[in-house]
């Protein structure tokens, strides 16, 4: 019988820890983020399936200072990796973008998320199933509500997908910051993450959708 796509997640996941856990001691224990701009910064949330796939290609914007890997609307505090992957805590996959609205617009980043993501599936993301890999977007204020909910309607109005878009636009509830190695895991194991990334198909299915203006991150 053939790996199952789980199993290769589950054996790129594992290594990772096996390396943190011998080198970080305490550092796997994750604790509320702070989700309060600092100075002139501000915060941004989305829920994109695998929270590894989400950082890379908001990494690489202008502006984004800072990317952290967690866990976000759930009922159970501090969760981890174990009971958030069994899909019954009520947590989304997710990243918290910290970035200069002076050099980056939070239009941008919407942009990113919804080239970066399948809007059409109600269970999962890619070869990842269950609610934990929903998509979401999580608004900080006002202002984020309204752009996100017009750039969802743009989108559903332009007739670009073939069927509505799912996403859901939420308040943002506290943000948990996930353990220590999946924070950076595409830098950390790029071999294992780009095997898991293709084999899980995220790149054929998002140029199904969006054409090749969303390159492979």
């Amino acid at each position: 019988m053939p790996i199952s796509l789980y199993m290769i997640k589950k054996l790129a996941m594992s290594v990772g820890a096996a390396a943190a856990l011998l080198g970080a001691g305490s550092a796997m224990t994750a604790e509320a983020g702070t989700e309060a701009p600092t100075g002139n910064l501000a915060v941004a949330t989305f829920a994109g399936g695998c929270f590894w796939c989400m950082e890379p290609p908001y990494d690489k914007l202008p502006g984004v200072v800072s990317t952290v890997s967690g866990y976000i609307g759930g009922h159970v505090d501090n969760p981890s990796y174990h009971q958030v992957t069994q899909g019954d805590t009520g947590h989304y996959e997710a990243l918290q973008v910290t970035y200069d609205p002076a050099k980056i617009g939070y239009e941008k980043l919407l942009d990113v998320f919804w080239r970066n993501v399948d809007p059409l599936d109600d269970d999962g993301q890619f070869c990842d199933r269950g609610p934990q890999y929903r998509t979401g977007i999580f608004y900080h204020d006002e202002e984020q509500k309204r752009l996100a909910e017009e750039s969802k309607a743009q989108i559903d109005g332009s007739k670009v997908l073939d069927r509505p878009i799912v996403t859901e636009i939420m308040t943002a509830p506290t943000f948990y910051p996930a353990e220590d190695y999946h924070q950076d895991y595409y830098r950390k194991n790029p071999l294992r993450y780009k095997f898991y990334r293709y084999s899980c198909g995220r790149d054929r299915r998002l140029e199904q959708l969006w054409g090749t203006t969303s390159p492979p991150a």
